[in-house]
């Protein structure tokens, strides 16, 4: 499985390509550090999961995941994010961000990539 890091901090990216190429067949096909960036590169990557920060420079994680989902309708989007409530949850599946996995809950990014690459999988 592809996946795409669309992240400001390096040390997150770094730390989130380790983790999630330890899962055997899992590589991480590219980085971003902005939303922007995360919207022109996704196209060429190919990816099978995006996994996309909220807050971030230039362009923030809603505003590229609602660019992404058009560019790219049937690629999985997961959001992972400092800060998460209800009103967050809600505009992110609003925009087709299948899951919200907090970083202080860290160890549940890899099981929410695994449910929806498998729903992406059954559609």
């Amino acid at each position: 499985m592809r996946i795409f890091i669309v992240d400001d901090s390096e040390a997150i990216r770094k730390l989130l390509r380790t983790v999630l190429e330890m899962q055997g067949n899992w590589i991480v096909c590219g980085e971003a550090e902005n939303g922007l960036e995360g919207v022109e590169k996704a196209p060429e990557l190919m990816p099978d999961v995006i996994v996309l920060d909220l807050s971030m420079p230039v362009m923030n994680g809603l505003q590229a995941a609602k660019q992404l989902k058009t560019l790219m309708p049937h690629v999985p989007l997961v959001m992972f994010t400092s800060f998460s409530n209800s009103t967050l949850e809600h505009e992110a599946l609003a925009v087709g961000i299948q899951s919200v996995v907090t970083k202080p809950e860290g160890a549940a990014l890899v099981k929410a990539i695994r449910n929806v690459a498998h729903r992406s999988a059954v559609e």
